[in-house]
């Protein structure tokens, strides 16, 4: 892995969405990298912001202030600057049976992309050897078939194949399994981890289940109501979580816990009324317990926001964080 200049850069990134009582914070001051080779989950809640960030990596969605970086340089706009990062970027979505058109053929369904760059070389002989990596052999036998005509998985399989026919840099893969049968989720993630290692592709995996990160990911990034609010090499953080939030989530993944499960209350907060001081107090189980109030710093927790990482009051003293930063 190349610890150089990361392949994508996140720096300062905001997105809001227009809101009947203000601005919805979706993203709220993300700083994140991707780097060479290497696979990164982002993991969290549904509504904590995470979709939002992934779509605004492939330039799907326009920040409202800080930038995406991509080999160093600044994520253009214009229409030949997307078309650009649109090839060395390919997304990979939730549900394969939308992602795909019905009307279309297997086969066009993976030339798609190739026409639209006008990548050179034998159509025919990409598409089949696309097919073909993805596991649908022999990948003839499906060029004239129809995406209502194949399994879940196969579908599946179809857009990982349009994805890597193009010869990305990066996959963005949002909760690629979670529309799929239990018995073909494996199938899918070992195929997906087998071709972009083999290619040396990058891949950021949206997901909110922990026990999948546990399963694919170099590192994780945790998010919360708009933030990252821990970002570490997986086995660090799914062994010793530093976050209450990270902590909460991994304490109901059965192959990572010791623990009693930690249910938090609630749903994650409104992104238009994001609380004051640390936005996960209201839910925290040390400020629920009376733990923060013991450690003294109950009034930090629901006064001042925790900028450092991991962000939350109670892991580090201001000296511990000195040398964490140090350390970085």
């Amino acid at each position: 892995m190349n610890d150089a200049t990361p392949l994508v850069e996140v720096r300062d990134l905001h997105v809001q969405y227009p809101g009947r009582d203000g601005p919805a914070r979706a993203v709220d001051g993300v700083n994140l990298e991707v780097r060479e080779g290497e696979t990164l989950a982002l993991v969290g809640e549904s509504g904590c912001g995470k979709t939002t960030l992934a779509r605004t990596i492939m330039g799907l969605r326009r920040p409202t202030s800080g930038e995406v970086r991509f080999r160093g340089e600044p994520l253009s706009y214009k229409r030949a600057g997307l078309r650009e990062h649109r090839r060395r970027a390919q997304m990979i979505f939730q549900d394969p049976t939308g992602a795909l058109n019905a009307r279309q053929t297997l086969y066009e369904a993976v030339a798609e992309g190739i026409r639209i760059q006008g990548l050179k070389g034998d159509e025919e002989q990409i598409v089949a050897e696309a097919l073909a990596n993805a596991g649908m052999r022999p990948p003839e036998s499906f060029f004239t078939r129809y995406p209502y005509e194949i399994s879940g998985g196969q579908r599946q399989r179809v857009i990982i194949a349009g994805a890597m026919a193009l010869d990305p840099d990066l996959l963005v893969a949002d909760e690629p399994v979670s529309a799929l049968d239990a018995s073909v989720r494996g199938e899918i993630l070992a195929l997906m981890l087998r071709l972009v290692r083999q290619a040396g592709v990058s891949i950021l995996v949206v997901t909110h289940d922990l026990g999948l990160a546990w399963n694919i990911a170099d590192r994780v990034a945790v998010m919360y109501l708009g933030r990252i609010v821990e970002d570490a090499p997986a086995e660090q953080l799914l062994t010793a979580p530093q976050h209450p939030y990270t902590r909460a989530l991994l304490s109901v993944v059965p192959e990572t816990t010791h623990t009693e499960p930690q249910i938090l209350r609630g749903e994650t907060p409104d992104p238009t009324r994001i609380p004051s001081g640390c936005r996960f107090h209201p839910r925290c189980p040390l400020v629920e317990s009376g733990e923060a109030a013991r450690l003294g710093i109950e009034k930090q927790c629901t006064g001042e926001d925790p900028l450092f990482l991991p962000a939350c009051h109670a892991v580090r003293s201001a000296d511990e964080h000195e040398a964490y930063v140090h350390e970085r």
